[in-house]
């Protein structure tokens, strides 16, 4: 305790020098900026909006809590042209000098805020106390809401009946009703809603700027009748307002390789296959076959103008890996109320060839994965995407004894074609279409050479995917095939795993036979940072989903006819045993931005598996294990659980180290340092679980009356390198509660054995 002490009072007196040392970089009778904040006694909410609006922050904290950068920028001394102190000043942060200007406009901005939010009689006041002695400034706003104004009534002014026709056939999709608090936020969306409306419906040149309020405050209420004016279309200067023009398309145009702009010279000098309701332009040859172009375009000629149609044609276009951009361009023709449509777009790069090396450490063994792979990204003309993937890797397996050798080697190769449309698009004509979709087939071969046996795998899947929102993903496995082949199994594995009687491990013995597993699946994502960009948004959420299942239509078949069945009671397929599983995965992951350099980052993942029928035991593949990177970190890669379960430290104890259930739950608080390099301390929790109860996994199983005793944690500290394309991570975690271990050695937070209990992970990208 003595030498804590002295610790502690050592950093306080470091950090009271740094202090002072910041001193000589400001200016006389200039004041740091050491602390600013936002109050309210009626209405919190505001205090944290306010504080987007804040023009002038104090100097960065790590973890929220010391002036880090601050402090090394202090360190630097007054000559600028010396090399250490250019560094220092580098790494660090300059002070943040107070300025009432500032201050000020903050004050302006905050109280304006409260006006626009329906405090109409809102005041804001500033407060800046200074420490002379330290020179430092302390800065406060006060907000004093008072009452907030609803809107009691909407009138509706247009003199255009067209145009009224459509905004009242959708009023129920208005953002503001009677009611509603009076916000120029909340009118301000309404104005971009009615004006996409209206675009969507023809009215090419409507902008927000057409519509404007009238708001009338009633005398001793706090009520708003609002007024919308929608003003008529003017062409010109000083010239009377007409009706707006609702426009149609005339003809659509695809140029390739002539540039994104439209320029009649370029256009003259392309080549051209004319069509009635289209022409294709284009430099040296046609990109992708017109069919192609067809089914990607959602603009119909002759129909009326859609501000909708032709986002999602740009999106569609998008997809297209063959295309490098696209741009979508309206022209009017002179005198008429047509618009002909140019969809511009330059061809991508067609064929391309990618290198990846990695270093791999699995439980303590280290090895290396190379791969390469060639893409042809437009096939067959059409924008298909043709990948061959060919990897290799190499592990030196260590605690070996009795095999001949201690080398593992994977290589195998993987074969992938992927196209725009499928499914959708073949039965759904494209100007009745709402989805941007594609189809992916793909064969796979992976060989698995370790000192105890031979394992292959051989895989084949019909994916669909599609998409209706930017932020949304859907994917369908409408076929997957997977047949797994153990065609030697060395005579030690075999005599001591799964021969020997008195050490038969049935889990072991199911994972080591050939098996054939017959997928159907479906998985969701969703990313809300991806929805609508907005400075101001402190938090956004990622969400994934799975489902699957496995061997249904192969044993309703062998039920229906009563087929034999082998040896363990299974049904087979062409003489090989199939797999008969349901899997559930749900993963949510919670982002909450602190300030420019802090953020708070929570995650929770829940997964479920249930064998039955065909299968008594999950496939190995299919199965949960905890432990590693990006779970918990704590222990190295699948050394968790199931349960309360201990390994025999056995050399393929790892079999029985899965499960059918898992929890994960991390909270981790991430701050940059400087520059590239950020930080993070973190804490983990969760397990696996086995569903039934196997011999092989003592205290595995998964009951509701116990299962948070066996509910594992461990935290860490994180140092990572973001390169913005990629992150260099490095993890470095304690065990606090083992649920392996009973008495004090369950808890090692309380007697810490770093032998033990410490974990090392390298890895690149976040865990979440």
């Amino acid at each position: 305790m003595a030498l804590l002490r002295k610790m502690i009072f050592a950093l306080l007196g470091a950090l009271l020098l740094l202090s002072c040392s910041v001193k000589k970089f400001i200016p006389e009778g200039e004041y740091l900026l050491n602390d600013v904040s936002v109050v309210s006694n009626t209405n919190s909410e505001n205090a944290s909006k306010a504080k987007n609006y804040i023009r002038q922050k104090p100097n960065a904290k790590w973890f929220s809590l010391v002036k880090v950068p601050l402090y090394t920028y202090s360190l630097s001394g007054l000559d600028s042209t010396k090399w250490g102190n250019r560094v220092l000043r580098r790494l660090g942060e300059k002070p943040v000098i107070y300025s009432h200007k500032l201050a000020e406009a903050t004050r302006y901005n905050i109280q304006q805020m409260l006006l626009n939010d329906g405090y109409l009689h809102a005041r804001v006041d500033l407060e800046t106390l200074v420490n002379e002695k330290k020179r430092r400034a302390k800065v406060t706003y006060y907000l004093h809401e008072k009452e907030r104004y609803y809107i009691s009534d909407i009138a509706i002014v247009c003199e255009d009946s067209a145009l009224l026709n459509i905004f009242v056939a959708d009023s129920a999709s208005s953002t503001i009703k009677a009611g509603m608090p009076f916000s120029v936020d909340g009118m301000e969306m309404e104005r971009r809603r009615v004006a996409e409306l209206m675009r969507n419906n023809g009215y090419y040149r409507f902008q927000k700027e057409h519509i404007t309020y009238v708001a009338d405050t009633a005398h001793h209420s706090d009520k708003v009748r609002l007024t919308m004016n929608i003003a008529g279309f003017t062409p010109a200067a000083n010239v009377e307002p007409v009706n707006h023009t609702a426009y149609r398309i005339g003809k659509i145009y695809y140029v390739a390789n002539a540039g994104l702009h439209l320029d009649d010279a370029l256009l003259e000098q392309c080549d051209t296959i004319e069509h009635d309701d289209f022409s294709i332009l284009y430099n040296e040859s046609q990109v992708v076959r017109t069919k192609i172009l067809l089914e990607n375009t959602y603009i119909t000629p002759g129909e009326l103008y859609s501000q909708e149609n032709v986002d999602k044609t740009y999106n569609s276009f998008s997809q297209l890996s063959a295309l490098k951009y696209t741009t979508v361009r309206m022209q009017e023709r002179p005198d008429t109320a047509l618009l002909d449509c140019y969809i511009m777009y330059e061809k991508s790069k067609r064929c391309t060839v990618g290198f990846d090396l990695d270093g791999t450490n699995t439980a303590g063994n280290f090895g290396a994965l190379a791969s390469v792979t060639l893409s042809d990204k437009n096939l067959f003309k059409g924008s298909e995407k043709l990948a061959l993937r060919l990897f290799a890797a190499y592990e030196a397996v260590s605690n070996l004894r009795g095999y001949n050798g201690n080398k593992f080697f994977e290589y195998g190769a993987e074969l992938s074609l992927r196209f725009q449309g499928g499914i959708i698009s073949t039965l759904v004509p494209a100007d009745k279409r709402k989805l941007v979709s594609s189809s992916l087939f793909s064969l796979k071969y992976n060989s698995q050479d370790r000192p105890e046996f031979n394992r292959k795998l051989i895989s084949g899947t019909w994916s669909y995917m599609w998409s209706r929102y930017k932020e949304t993903q859907h994917k369908l496995d409408v076929l997957d095939l997977n047949y797994i082949y153990v065609p030697w199994i060395a005579e030690t594995f075999k005599e001591e795993y799964l021969d020997s009687i008195s050490n038969r491990n049935s889990i072991l013995k199911y994972n080591y036979e050939n098996l054939l597993i017959t997928k159907l699946g479906y998985s969701y994502s969703y990313n809300s940072s991806l929805k609508d960009a907005n400075r101001f948004k402190r938090v956004v959420y990622s969400l994934r989903t799975n489902v699957e299942c496995s061997g249904n239509v192969l044993y309703g078949i062998n039920s229906m006819f009563n087929s034999p069945k082998n040896e363990e009671g299974q049904y087979t397929f062409m003489n090989i045993a199939y797999a008969q599983y349901v899997k559930g995965d749900f993963d949510i992951t919670t982002h909450i931005k602190m300030d420019d350099r802090n953020s708070m980052v929570m995650h929770f993942g829940f997964g479920i598996a249930y064998p039955y029928g065909n299968s008594r035991i999950l496939p190995f593949e299919k199965r949960y294990f905890s432990g590693g990177a990006n779970g918990m970190r704590g222990w190295t890669v699948r050394t968790l659980g199931p349960g309360s379960y201990r390994n025999s430290n056995k050399n393929i104890d790892f079999i029985n180290q899965s499960g059918d259930i898992k929890l994960d739950m991390s909270i981790e608080y991430r701050s940059r340092l400087f520059m590239m390099v950020h930080s993070a301390v973190f804490i983990d929790a969760g397990n696996i679980w086995t569903i039934r109860n196997y011999e092989e996994q003592p205290g595995g199983q998964f009951k509701f009356t116990t299962f948070y005793k066996d509910i594992a944690l461990s935290y860490g500290l994180g140092l990572r390198l973001d390169f913005d394309m990629f992150v260099f991570r490095l993890d470095a975690a304690m065990k606090a509660i083992n649920p392996a271990y009973t008495g004090k050695e369950k808890f090692p937070i309380i007697t810490p054995n770093f032998n033990r209990d410490f974990a090392l992970h390298f890895a690149i990208g976040y865990p979440f």
